[in-house]
Parts: C-alpha cells; sequence; structure tokens
C-alpha cells in the first residue's frame, strides 16, 4: 500500500447457527465482485462504533436484530485491492432474533464448515474462511 491509498473500513459478520453452519451472503448484480459470497455486513457511517454499524447493517441487509453485545472480534481482514485497501472487522455472532432473510433481495447460504471452499469470494475473505474452519473444529 502507497502513500494515499484509499482505506475503506467496512464490518461484517460470521453468523453461525448451533450446526455450525455460517452464513454467506451473494453480492447483487450491479455491484463490484458481483456473484461473489461473503460475510454479510457494510461500511461504517459516520460517527458509528464498529458494532452500531454491524448491528445496523444485519438489521438492513438480512431482517434481523442483534443485540450489538452478541457481537464478539473474531478475526480481521487487511487486504490490498487495485484502487483501495480494505480493512474490515468480524464479529462472531451466534443470537440474534427474526427469521434471515434478503431483505435487499441479495441470496444467501448458511453453509457446513466444510463446504465453505467451494463458494467463490472476494480475495479478502479468503483468509477469514480458513479461520472459521479452524474455529469451527475446536
Amino acid at each position: 500500500m502507497s502513500v494515499g491509498t484509499r482505506v475503506v473500513t467496512v464490518v461484517a459478520a460470521a453468523l453461525v447457527r448451533p450446526d455450525m453452519r455460517l452464513l454467506l451472503s451473494q453480492r447483487p448484480e450491479g455491484k463490484p465482485m458481483a456473484g461473489l459470497w461473503e460475510f454479510p455486513g457494510g461500511k461504517l457511517e459516520a460517527g458509528e462504533t464498529p458494532r452500531a454499524a454491524l448491528t445496523r447493517e444485519l438489521r438492513e441487509e438480512l431482517a434481523i436484530e442483534v443485540d450489538p453485545a452478541d457481537l464478539a472480534p473474531f478475526a480481521f481482514a487487511s487486504h490490498d485491492y487495485s484502487s483501495f485497501h480494505l480493512l474490515m472487522p468480524v464479529f462472531l455472532c451466534r443470537r440474534w432474533s427474526g427469521e434471515v432473510r434478503g431483505a435487499e433481495g441479495q441470496a444467501f447460504r448458511w453453509v457446513a464448515p466444510g463446504e465453505l471452499t467451494s463458494y467463490p469470494t472476494p480475495e479478502a475473505d479468503i483468509p477469514l474462511i480458513a479461520r472459521y474452519v479452524e474455529w469451527s473444529r475446536l
């Protein structure tokens, strides 16, 4: 990363069901990296903390409510893309209320740890997927 590179901070959730399946959301057509599968989340707005932003994003994207206290720091990505540097803290979440649905029309899947690598993901998510698989075996 060179001086002057734009740093984009986004937050993401590793939503985990009791059977250890992880939620992946598909990037919709018309967005950068469309068709790739990723952890749900999004950009921080001015003045938001990461937990507040993620709580808002999960409500907007998946129509679920999450108590910020139920978001546990899990991992983070720091990745150079061609036009920006991504910094992405990922929070583990095992409790929420409501039924997950693609509130913005995006597809989603609950994926078993052993099947995660068969889903194409953004480059920054590759080490995060590996970290999740390792954690799920503990």
